[in-house]
Formats: structure tokens, C-alpha cells, sequence
């Protein structure tokens, strides 16, 4: 079986997913996302791009509900023991063979927690599960119960937390190693993916986001290669990814003579990454980082550049991105405690320019300045 935890830390994080549901009023959770499921019992994954289910009851237990790829996918990294199967066929109706298995659990009549915002539960399966549980039971949305469990870290989490860092500084190196005039984009990525993958990283949840000339400017991957001209700018937002935890970084990469402008826009980004972990401090309101931002962009005349948010926590999460909850903007009252790991992005788009400048990192909230994950030098770097 391949956990990648002890089995008690899996029993303290079921407790405190049972107690959380208590305190709301559940009698049951019907999980659709596959971080919930992966942090709850192991239960490691791409299934749920089908319908698929994991149910917790109030006494403890689990029951999953998935297609016949995953029996095995989930006997081999779950402690799920209870796994049942719904058939694929024409007219297959699985929100119904849910409704039968709720029915055996003693579901029926009870108060049930539903993730309906997940990407394991599409808008048509999403309705097709409360038409199976009209009349059947009280569904009350809980899509943020289990993530906001996973927010604060445990130090076995953090440990894969730092080796995903540590890989995301070696694909950082690659990427400067292979930046210059005539350099192909598809080699830049191959390596960084590459050295990801040579130290035992996993996939992403999104693609590496790569751009040059006035791609740059986007925050995106698209599909589609060039090579760097002898004056360019090339812009990187990546991951290093270990047993799916993230550690992301940011780095716009100029080729050939510098502009003054965009030597200002290093300065400015720079100044508001310090200016942002400043702010982030445990009990204080994450909003307050967003502010500190604005206030730093604003102040260097790039208030037309910069974006409407900062950075977002990470963790171990799955397609279709490398986000987790909560995300840093303007008046998020969600406070900072020890433990939390953020991704702090600092974003400048000049479009009047035609030029990009982003410098990020990702580090862990502690009980004063935050933890700085990365080994790489925050500066300049040109090629």
C-alpha cells in the first residue's frame, strides 16, 4: 500500500474532519474532491473526472463510490476498505447507486455535507445528485469544510512541502542555465520538468507557464514553442511538486539589453514582495497582504500593470491547477496562523510597454517573519 503517512495522522485528520462536521450540523460528507480524499485517507487519483464519490458518516466510517479503474487505484493508496462500484452502461445512474448506498449507511433522513464546489462534481452530475436525494435526505453545502482543515500544514506535511521547494529551485537553475538568444522554450520546459521529475516530483497541477516576447505578458499556458530572440523577455510560473504538495515560484527572465522601465518594474516587484511578507503574519487578515501590494505597486506607478490579487495558499492538490483555498486579495478576513503555506506572486503587466516583470516564491506562515523556502537569490537575473 503506498500511504505517504502514518496511519495515525490519517486518524487525527478523520477526528478533526468529524468533529468540524459536528460543530455544522452534518450527519454525513459527501466528498467530490480529490484533495479531500487524497488527505483523508491516501486515495491518490484522476478518476474523478468521472462521477465518484467518498462518504464519511458521523460514526467514522467510509464508503467509496467510484468506476472499476479505480478498485485497485484505490485499494493500493487508500486505507479505504468499503469500495463499491457503479457500472458502466448506456444510461448508467450513479447519484442513484449513491442514493441505494446512502440507504444502507442509514443515510436516509439525516443531514448531509456536499463538496459542490469541486471539479469532481460537474454542473449536470451535480443535478442529477439532488434529484436522486429529493426527499431523501438534507443537503447542505460544504464545500469548504474539509479544505479549510487542510490550510494549516503538520510538520509531515511541511517535510514534502520543503522537497518540493528544493525542486522547484532546481528547475529554477535549469531554466537559467538554458535562457539566452536562440534558446527553444520546449528546451527550457523539458529541462525544468526534467529535474523535477529526477528528483522523485510528481506533475503539477496545472502545466508550467511559460512565455517570451509579448507572450510574456500572459499568465497562462498555451500551446505553442519559440526561440528567444537576442532581445527578449521570458516569463516562467512553475512548480515543484512532491507527492502532489506545491512549492511554486515566479521569475521574468530579460534576454539582451535591459530597459530602464522594466528595471523599475524589478524594483517595484521586489519592494512588494518584502512589503507582503511584512504583512503576513499569524492572526492577521490575509486581505492585509493584497494591500500591501497595492500599496507598494501603486506607489512605483504601476497601478495599470498589476493584478487584483497576490497569491494563494498550496498544498496537495490535483488537475486542473496548482491553486489551493484560500487566495490573498482585498478584504479576505480569513487570518494567517502558523503552519499555512502561501504562494506570493508579484504580477506586472505593462501592455503599454510591452513588457513583463514577476518575481514569486512560496513560503510557510510561522509564529513571526514567514519561512523563505526557496534557495535562489531574489534578484535580476539577465541572459
Amino acid at each position: 500500500m503506498a500511504l505517504h503517512f502514518e496511519r495515525a495522522e490519517f486518524a487525527a485528520r478523520r477526528d478533526r474532519t468529524l468533529a468540524a462536521m459536528a460543530e455544522a450540523g452534518l450527519d454525513g460528507l459527501l466528498m467530490f474532491k480529490q484533495e479531500s480524499m487524497f488527505w483523508l485517507t491516501g486515495y491518490d487519483t484522476f478518476g474523478f473526472c468521472f462521477f465518484q464519490c467518498l462518504y464519511l458518516d458521523a460514526d467514522g466510517s467510509f464508503v467509496l463510490l467510484t468506476r472499476a479503474p479505480d478498485l485497485r487505484q484505490a485499494r493500493n493508496t487508500s486505507l479505504i476498505e468499503d469500495i463499491r462500484i457503479w457500472v458502466d452502461r448506456d444510461g448508467a445512474t450513479p447519484a442513484d447507486d449513491l442514493r441505494d448506498l446512502l440507504a444502507e449507511k442509514g443515510a436516509k433522513g439525516r443531514r448531509l455535507g456536499v463538496e459542490y464546489d469541486s471539479y469532481g462534481l460537474n454542473a449536470r452530475n451535480g443535478k442529477r445528485l439532488d434529484a436522486a436525494l429529493d426527499g431523501f435526505a438534507a443537503l447542505a453545502d460544504a464545500s469548504e469544510l474539509v479544505s479549510r482543515l487542510r490550510m494549516v500544514k503538520s510538520p509531515a506535511e511541511l517535510a514534502y512541502v520543503r522537497r518540493a521547494a528544493e525542486l522547484a529551485d532546481d528547475a529554477l537553475e535549469e531554466a537559467h542555465r538554458l535562457t539566452g538568444p536562440g534558446a527553444d522554450e520546449g528546451d527550457i520546459l523539458a529541462a525544468m520538468q526534467g529535474a523535477v521529475f529526477k528528483g522523485g516530483g510528481d506533475y503539477p497541477g496545472n502545466e508550467f507557464i511559460i512565455g517570451s516576447g509579448p507572450d510574456a505578458l500572459l499568465c497562462r499556458y498555451f500551446t505553442g514553442r519559440r526561440r528567444l530572440g537576442s532581445t527578449d523577455q521570458l516569463t516562467l510560473e512553475f512548480a515543484g511538486a512532491y507527492r502532489h504538495y506545491h512549492a511554486c515560484l515566479m521569475r521574468t527572465i530579460p534576454v539582451g539589453p535591459v530597459p530602464d522601465h522594466q528595471r523599475r518594474m524589478f524594483d517595484a516587484c521586489a519592494a512588494a514582495l518584502e512589503a507582503c511578507k511584512g504583512a503576513l503574519r499569524p492572526g492577521r487578515p490575509i486581505g492585509e497582504v493584497f494591500d500591501a501590494h497595492a500599496r507598494v505597486m501603486d506607489g512605483h506607478g504601476f497601478r495599470h500593470a498589476r493584478l487584483n490579487a497576490c497569491g494563494y495558499s498550496l498544498g496537495a492538490v490535483f488537475a486542473p491547477i496548482w491553486m489551493d483555498y484560500p487566495m490573498f486579495y482585498h478584504a479576505n478576513p480569513e487570518p494567517a496562523a502558523p503552519g499555512m503555506v502561501f504562494f506570493l506572486h508579484m504580477i506586472l503587466m505593462d501592455s503599454e510597454a510591452d513588457l513583463a516583470m514577476t518575481l514569486g516564491e512560496t513560503v510557510i506562515v510561522t509564529d513571526g517573519e514567514p519561512e523563505r523556502l526557496s534557495r535562489m537569490p531574489l534578484e535580476l537575473v539577465c541572459r
